[in-house]
């Protein structure tokens, strides 16, 4: 399998996965990096079947029309996200590119349409996890009871070796695991659900 994080424009991280013995692969977040991928894409000989967003926040989808309009790529979010989509996609769907498959957590708190993407022991996180950090929820649609339900009751389920990808290079590292965030994140602290909710009302 074929990984690539980019990071050409602010703080946004973007991926390309890719099987390359099909040489399908999936854009994640495009953002503002589409000046980046695009000649990845085109010297590796991908074909791009899904630009998959994360949720729908701009600094995210930015890259949307670029992308598609060079690949003919399907636009892929949850199913209440405010994007033009071609697919829409819920808790437990998968998404086949080639031979891999990527399986879709449904993370709202940052926002309702946020989702996670978990793909050969890697696990993108868009703006639900961060290293070091978790998402804002004090944004249109923002839920600090989904997010801390969404953290707990998912994310961190999940085995620790599972490698944390990011939406930000906001943390020491641009990735991380889920043992690491769990031991390490502040924000993944042990709290009841209203010591998290007044947790995240604090500055």
């Amino acid at each position: 399998m074929f990984f690539k994080q980019i990071k050409h424009r602010g703080d946004n991280f973007s991926y390309i996965i890719a099987d390359e013995s099909s040489g399908e692969a999936v854009v994640v977040d495009p953002s503002f990096n589409a000046d980046a991928i695009t000649p990845l894409i085109q010297n590796r000989g991908f074909t791009v079947k899904y630009i998959v967003n994360t949720h729908h926040h701009r600094d995210h989808s930015a890259g949307n029309t670029a992308i598609k309009s060079g690949t003919g790529a399907k636009i892929v979010a949850h199913k209440v996200a405010k994007v033009d989509q071609d697919v829409e996609v819920d808790d437990g769907d998968a998404l086949r590119v080639g031979g891999i498959i990527i399986d879709v957590i449904h993370t709202p708190g940052h926002c309702p349409d946020s989702i996670c993407l978990l793909v050969d022991g890697k696990l993108l996180t868009g703006d639900t996890l961060f290293v070091g950090e978790c998402g804002r929820t004090d944004l249109p649609g923002g839920s600090s009871k989904a997010l801390y339900n969404s953290l707990f009751q998912k994310l961190m389920t999940l085995d620790d070796d599972i490698e944390v990808y990011p939406g930000h290079d906001y943390g020491l590292r641009p990735h991380s695991t889920i043992g690491e965030e769990s031991r390490t994140n502040y924000t993944l602290k042990k709290r009841t659900l209203s010591e998290f909710i007044q947790f995240m009302k604090e500055p």
